[in-house]
């Protein structure tokens, strides 16, 4: 399960409408790759499509999937958005990264 903050939901549905997307039949895409500092980073994308192999997941009204591949990496990560002044942006509080690196956009197992 993925969860989502009240105020990545905030951003989440601002940032989907802006961009033609429908909070509430459209998807929140969130995976894993390969890359950044600290070996794997994240991506987030908005979908209008479930694949055969997703896991989808609803939290705070939020529509999520996840790819079968990347859940194993971001189960229980919780999506949270900040806009303080050191940078505004979607972070990833994931319980199962061991090191991540300065930016929080990468991590490692």
């Amino acid at each position: 399960m993925i969860k989502v903050s009240e105020t990545a939901k905030r951003k989440v549905v601002a940032l989907m409408t802006e961009e033609g997307f429908d909070s509430d039949t459209d998807f929140v895409r969130v995976g894993v790759k390969s890359g950044g500092c600290s070996g794997l980073s994240y991506e987030l994308k908005f979908d209008k499509a479930v694949g055969d192999t997703d896991k989808l997941f609803e939290d705070n009204q939020v529509r999520i999937i996840v790819d079968k591949k990347s859940f194993l990496y971001l189960v229980g990560t919780t999506l949270e958005y900040s806009g303080g002044l050191n940078g505004k942006g979607f972070v990833f509080n994931n319980p199962n990264a061991q090191r991540t690196c300065g930016c929080g956009e990468s991590f490692s197992l």
